[in-house]
């Protein structure tokens, strides 16, 4: 419905952040980000499962996803 600040970052299964993607404000509508296999130094991280945190205003969400290389 309106601008707000945006974060988005990738964690391990240990719950340390591997990446932050999105720490920006966003206008409202659809948006879209592409996580490269990387960490904050530019790393490549190993296949296996993550998990992303958005959040977006009031927003907040906790997903899993795995990575395959």
């Amino acid at each position: 419905k309106e601008s707000s600040p945006v974060t988005i970052g990738i964690y391990n299964l240990k719950g340390q952040l591997v990446k932050t993607l999105v720490n920006d404000v966003k206008d409202a509508g659809n948006h879209s980000v592409v996580w490269n296999g990387t960490d904050d130094n530019g790393r490549p991280v190993s296949s296996g499962m993550y998990y992303y945190k958005m959040y977006a205003g009031k927003y907040s969400s906790t997903k899993k996803m795995i990575l395959m290389k």
